[in-house]
């Protein structure tokens, strides 16, 4: 075995990209469970407070597209760890915020590398592996994050309950140091692609396939994050089951995220557009189902954790976008990314809509399988887009 294999193995590089998806996933769902903390600390009022999540999102929309342009003829290994170091930084201060504006600027902030590292992680897993293994090596990464769900939330609320708020995001700040420092020493060196300038990057934005798919993230995946935002509240007023399953429901959510990343990942190695297809139709029917077992907590959990399986659609759209972004391959990874916050964003504000119309909590489902349908139009419209082109093509 050379040096190279010895200290670049695609195992330990994958397990230290997935290491940064881990931190990223642990600030950006930890937050939601730290914010009663802060807003008492701070002397804020709930909604008030949940504006510091808001901000963080658009940071992350904002920093994806951003850094992926002006990191164009960057190494990977080099802007990885620059972006883990801020990130680093950010949260670090997010700990010290003296006050709600402050904590407004480091959540914003910390929000910046968030798409553009999983963008350019991404990448880097994908060139480890054969062509045929891509979606399986970018399920690695997107694994740090779905498995934060599981372990990385709750244990970052425990210690914010216990300890402080505070501490909850210096936990964050120590794993996005460790991610920095293992990328440095396991990644290897890939330079630019040849040729690589800022002004290719920006112009993969003019296929329309591009677009085509971010919008099969930004509003297919709406529908999961539309059931998850209000899921806690749902278990509490509807089901009206004891507080302690709460987090045991999150965690079934969060199982379903990881289990459904893999399974997507093999199934998308083998048949990447009709994974696509199933992965929204399953997810729709999923979310039609959900507003009849809100009732039961038991006939809830398989429903809730066949929902979070609905997490696979990011990996297999990250892969797609791959094979047509071009020579804007950062920008478009990125973007991804920046798509799935817009999901992040619209789910739960639809979903607040419903129930505000006076529908219930339940109609989230509802709400959601209508956005999985929608992610399932657009993806129809990709297929027929793809069909005319390449029938034009062979014409």
């Amino acid at each position: 075995m050379t040096t190279f294999e010895r200290v670049h193995h695609p195992v330990l590089i994958l397990l230290a990209l997935a290491t940064g998806g881990f931190a990223i996933g642990t600030t950006e769902f930890a937050a939601m469970g730290l914010l009663p903390y802060f807003a008492t600390d701070l002397g804020l009022d709930e909604p008030t407070a949940g504006n510091v999540i808001s901000i963080y999102a658009l940071g992350v929309c904002l920093g994806a597209p951003l850094i992926a342009v002006l990191g164009a003829r960057m190494p990977r290994r080099t802007l990885l760890v620059w972006l883990m170091g801020f990130f680093a930084v950010a949260n670090g201060f997010s700990a010290l915020a003296p006050t709600y504006e402050w904590m407004l600027v480091f959540r914003f902030l910390s929000g910046l590398p968030h798409g553009a590292y999983f963008g350019v992680a991404m990448l880097l897993a994908a060139s480890l592996v054969p062509s045929n293994r891509r979606a399986q090596a970018i399920s690695r990464v997107i694994l740090g994050l779905t498995v934060a769900t599981i372990i990385g939330v709750p244990l970052a609320s425990a210690i914010g309950q216990n300890f402080g708020w505070r501490w909850g995001f210096v936990i964050v700040a120590a794993l996005a140091t460790t991610t920095a420092v293992l990328v440095h020493v396991l990644a290897p060196i890939q330079a630019a692609p040849p040729g690589a300038s800022r002004i290719k990057e920006i112009s993969g934005l003019a296929n329309r396939q591009v677009w085509l798919l971010l919008g099969i993230g930004a509003i297919g995946f709406g529908g999961l994050f539309c059931v998850y935002t209000y899921l806690a509240s749902t278990i509490l007023e509807v089901t009206r089951a004891a507080p302690i399953f709460v987090p045991l429901l999150l965690g079934v959510f969060g199982l379903g995220m990881t289990v459904g990343t893999i399974i997507c990942a093999w199934a998308a190695d083998r048949a990447l557009m009709p994974t696509m297809a199933a992965i929204l139709l399953v997810n729709a029917a999923a979310l039609m189902i959900y507003p009849e077992t809100v009732g039961n907590l038991w006939l809830m959990a398989p429903v809730v954790f066949v929902i979070g399986c609905g997490g696979g659609l990011s990996t297999v759209v990250q892969t797609r976008l791959m094979d047509v972004a071009g020579e804007s391959q950062t920008l478009v990874a990125a973007l991804n990314h920046s798509a799935f916050n817009v999901a992040n964003a619209l789910g739960p504000w639809l979903g607040g809509l419903a129930i505000a119309a006076g529908w219930g909590l339940h109609s989230t489902g509802w709400v959601g399988a209508g956005l999985a349908l929608g992610g399932f139009a657009i993806w129809c419209v990709a297929m027929l887009d793809t069909r005319g082109r390449a029938a034009r093509v062979t014409a």
